[in-house]
């Protein structure tokens, strides 16, 4: 598949599937998607190695945009991309938007053939200023 993978990475497993089935029902199976969420207990939380496989699920050689919700989930995307590692990483970003509408945003731009620059700007677009 050539179309920017997405990932959505919550603290919420909850809201990380829920996210990923409106980007699928509103994308279609255009668009390489994977979700990760939670602790592995049932609480709240992230995992490096939960968005590692969540990145593979969704890898594209189109690149792979990260669409997170808070703090913690960013910093845990940024070292699943370090341990990633080259030459995939260069291919992998983290956005900085809101993450329903952000996933959904990037996905459409994504189902269209739009580079990983294009799909992650459009998904900025979405960030308050």
């Amino acid at each position: 598949m050539s179309n920017v993978g997405i990932v959505i990475v919550s603290h919420s497993p909850l809201v990380a599937e829920g996210t990923a089935d409106m980007v699928r029902q509103m994308v279609g199976d255009e668009v390489p998607l994977a979700w990760c969420g939670g602790n592995g207990h049932g609480g709240l939380g992230t995992s490096v190695e939960a968005i590692m496989g969540a990145i593979d699920k969704a890898w594209s050689e189109a690149g792979v945009a990260i669409l997170v919700d808070l703090g913690g989930a960013e910093t845990n995307s940024e070292m699943a991309i370090e341990m990633i590692g080259e030459p995939r990483s260069h291919r992998i970003v983290v956005c900085n938007a809101p993450i329903v509408e952000g996933a959904v945003m990037a996905a459409t731009e994504s189902s269209g053939g739009a580079s990983l620059k294009e799909v992650v700007a459009t998904a900025h677009e979405l960030s308050p200023s």
